[in-house]
């Protein structure tokens, strides 16, 4: 509790003159960043001047302290920023903080989990006696720090009790500020809701149950809303897209709609699902269940020799699911090891379904589509919630080909609505700069990558020298650093109500219109595709009106719950891995700092060699080629070299993995 200072008296402060202004983004080491009209600026942890991550802040430009030089991984530059110090904090991001409540009589004081939040927030114990030390609270802070005075505040809620098994996760979940519960209205709508096959035929659906549709999916999937069908129709490849109907069951501006609407997406944290919908829709009457007739929209597209699409309809439907397979069965078939228990049928299907899926890839990329060779790391818990293994999932024959589907479906639902010139939602993802590829080119050339490939078409964003990168690096230790490198460098896809290109997939218009029951934009597409095929409702206009801030809105949700998700992982899997402190393990350099460099495990985990733990000698940054030199040695530590790494400490609060090198010989 070194950092802890008690209350004292405001003093007043001078407003300063006219200064940069931007966000402070803040690292889990403690300094940060602003990015101002006059350029990007480094605030060093001892300039803060009391402001938290996301603030507008202030800041007056400072003499550069090479003591100050510090490297982010994801920053990628030392020494070219000029420093700064915030005098001032323009607007608060944060009105209230989720942390763990520790008694210092005569205060409670609040940690906060946020470790990019470096201050204590106190509270006056007698106020609070039935708060116990260890729970996890939510404090509105009715002072802020500043250099005389400590933050204050008053709790709010306790959000668990410290001996909760699940108390973590319940924190992330508090400190994204997700929902958790529905309305009453909402719960009573979604009860109330029916398949209604009769009704459906009788409003025009068209019946596809005779048709043999069936679904791929995770094997811990609980809601399916699309599904596959695949056939020859009059000397073309019929391949349909079945999307649950989610739009029939909420209705714009209904209960359930509100709902969706504020939580534009469902999370996936490590140990449960915050649902979009109520589970009476998500993981019943909209989930595609082999044998149950469910309400759908289709896409219809009709293929020649080439893989090209001559035709696309789409219309609403009533299908049936006759089978459900995980994407491990899938491909099963697709080896053909005889260890799936499939029919012969469906192995045909499955069979024409890759060589279109391969077919429709090979095109895409020849039209500039870039491909990211990652891996995913899931942690799985056993029933009383421990972490018992961590599974790695990368991409096979059987993701890939529902992965081109659903492209497909896609981008032919994009074309549709924008050739129509009508209001809709699209996903645009803008070409990446040209400094944050050049940024990269340093580390390609220590690869020797850039021999056959122009370093200067590279740094232009030419999707051929962008393909060959990632093509010299398939198959060598480094592959999926090099991937993971140059997919940091482009820029975050987006939802926006008007039309633009996609690089990454290399599309003149593109769409989310496959997941409707997990991600509210998809909801609106459908809402809009009915518009146009059957004429617009009564409330057009006003959800006309709505798509740019729902569109934005939308997006970030989605980095909300990628966060949220990403820190449950970080959680469990180091509480997995400190079991294993003292263990040695592979790793590959992942980043290189002025303090140490950041080691990749197999498994994905992340964490730091310091530069303590490298002996005596000095060893600076050479921060152009991504590297540590021993100015004794000569020895180097560099970006996407293999080591081997011993665990010295885990801190699974602090998701945090500190490491040291391994004798040589173990």
């Amino acid at each position: 509790m070194g950092r802890r200072r008690a209350p004292s008296k405001r003093k007043t402060r001078r407003n300063p003159r006219s200064n940069p202004r931007g966000v402070l983004r803040v690292s889990a080491a403690g300094y940060g960043f602003v990015q101002t009209a006059e350029g990007e600026f480094f605030v060093p942890a001892s300039k803060m001047g009391g402001a938290f991550d996301g603030d507008m802040v202030e800041i007056a430009p400072t003499h550069v302290n090479p003591q100050h030089k510090q490297l982010h991984k994801a920053h990628g530059k030392q020494g070219d920023k000029p420093s700064g110090r915030v005098v001032r904090v323009v607007n608060r991001a944060h009105e209230s903080i989720v942390g763990r409540y520790e008694v210092a009589e005569p205060f409670g004081v609040v940690v906060p989990e946020d470790r990019r939040i470096p201050y204590d927030i106190f509270t006056m114990r007698k106020d609070y006696p039935h708060v116990r030390d260890g729970d996890a609270v939510r404090v509105r802070i009715t002072t802020y720090p500043s250099r005389n005075e400590a933050a204050t505040g008053v709790i709010e809620e306790v959000i668990g009790r410290a001996e909760d098994e699940d108390l973590a996760i319940d924190m992330i979940v508090a400190r994204h500020k997700l929902e958790t519960a529905f309305s009453d209205a909402s719960i009573e709508q979604a009860e109330k809701a029916e398949v209604d096959v009769a009704g459906a035929l009788g409003e025009g659906y068209r019946d596809l149950r005779d048709r043999f549709v069936f679904t791929i999916d995770p094997a811990d999937a609980r809601d399916f809303d699309d599904a596959i069908s695949i056939d020859e129709v009059d000397g073309l490849v019929r391949l349909g897209v079945h999307i649950a109907d989610v739009s029939h069951y909420v209705p714009w501006n209904s209960s359930i709609d509100l709902d969706a609407r504020r939580r534009a997406t469902s999370v996936y944290l490590v140990d449960r699902v915050i649902p979009m919908l109520p589970e009476e829709l998500s993981n019943d009457i909209c989930s595609l269940k082999p044998g149950e007739p469910r309400r759908a929209m289709t896409a219809d597209m009709f293929l020649d020799g080439s893989f090209e699409v001559k035709r696309a309809t789409f219309y609403p439907s009533v299908i049936e699911s006759k089978a459900r397979l995980s994407y491990e069965e899938a491909q099963e078939a697709l080896d053909g090891d005889g260890s799936a228990s499939i029919d012969e049928a469906l192995a045909d299907k499955l069979h024409r379904l890759h060589e279109v899926a391969c077919g429709l890839a090979d095109a895409r990329r020849r039209a500039g589509g870039i491909d990211f060779d990652t891996t995913e790391a899931k942690v799985r818990l056993d029933s009383g919630g421990e972490p018992e293994a961590i599974v790695l999932r990368r991409r096979t024959d059987a993701t890939e080909m529902i992965e081109e589907a659903m492209v497909l479906a896609n981008n032919q639902v994009a074309s549709y609505l924008s050739e129509r010139g009508f209001p809709s939602v699209y996903r645009v993802h803008e070409p990446p700069s040209p400094e944050s590829l050049a940024e990269l080119v340093p580390v390609l050339q220590e690869f020797d990558y850039l021999k056959t490939v122009s370093a200067s078409a590279f740094s232009a964003g030419s999707p051929t020298a962008i393909q060959a990168v990632l093509g010299r690096a398939a198959g060598r230790p480094e592959a999926e650093l090099v991937s993971t490198l140059v997919l940091r460098s482009m820029k975050r896809a987006e939802y926006k109500s008007e039309c633009g290109p996609h690089f990454g997939l290399a599309s003149d218009a593109y769409t989310h219109f496959t997941s409707p029951i997990r991600r509210y934009p998809d909801l609106i597409v459908h809402r809009m595709l009915k518009a146009q095929l059957f004429g617009k409702p009564g409330t057009f206009e006003q959800q006309v009106h709505s798509l740019a801030w729902l569109a934005k809105h939308s997006s970030e949700m989605e980095r909300i719950a990628e966060a949220a998700a990403r820190e449950s992982q970080e959680y469990k899997m180091i509480e997995y891995l400190s079991r294993d402190v003292g263990a040695a393990f592979n790793a590959v350099i992942a980043g290189v700092a002025s303090y140490g460099f950041f080691v990749r495990l197999e498994n994905t985990a992340e964490g730091l060699v310091p530069l303590k733990e490298l002996g005596a000698e000095y060893f600076a940054l050479d921060a152009r080629r991504h590297q540590l030199v021993g100015q004794e040695s000569g020895t180097v530590y560099r970006l996407g070299q293999r080591v081997r790494v011993v665990l010295e400490a885990a801190y699974p609060r602090e998701r945090k993995l500190d490491f040291r090198l391994a004798p040589r010989g173990r």
